[in-house]
């Protein structure tokens, strides 16, 4: 059972909810073990918006656990540019275990999740709609006997739109 933020400090909360990659395995078969059916949603979730808050509160309903895994800051790097991640895996970390809607959060240092997923194994996978069923994900959720879930996204809000407009009045 998790703890609640009643009974201990925030760090304590939000630690609760931190599982270092190296330990994932584990977690996830104990979990299993109990009975749980786990979703994984993964993502920068950089400049977190409510967009990003629609589609991790979806994909909290389709499992009896959700698993989200946050790209490293040196990911971001290598994928979306050199200047970001704008916010730091370990807020990015802080304000992702702070809803209450997930339960876990990791990180991976690749640039895709296949390798974490692989891990994982997880019975339903969370994407948005603009990666589709054929994600790169896909195959791997698949032949670890999983399902993709697709969740239509928020229109008009995006980290790249919200940088943008930031831009724009400066």
């Amino acid at each position: 059972m998790l703890l609640s933020p009643k009974n201990k400090s925030l760090e304590e909360f939000l630690a609760s909810k931190y599982i270092a990659p190296e330990k994932i395995e584990d977690t996830v078969l104990r979990l299993k073990e109990e009975g749980k059916t786990i979703a994984t949603l993964n993502g920068s979730f950089d400049l977190m918006h409510a967009g990003h808050l629609e589609m991790i509160y979806q994909a909290s309903l389709v499992a009896d656990v959700l698993i989200v895994a946050l790209n490293s800051d040196a990911s971001i790097k290598k994928y979306k540019s050199p200047l970001r991640p704008i916010i730091s895996l370990e807020y990015r970390m802080k304000m992702m275990a702070a809803l209450g809607f997930v339960t876990y959060v990791t990180y991976f240092e690749e640039t895709d999740p296949i390798a974490l997923l692989t891990k994982i194994k997880p019975h339903v996978h969370v994407n948005g709609s603009e990666y589709g069923q054929d994600c790169i994900e896909a195959p791997c959720v698949k032949e670890g006997g999983g399902r993709i879930h697709i969740v239509e996204l928020v229109p008009g809000l995006s980290t790249t739109q919200i940088i943008k407009k930031i831009k724009d009045i400066t």
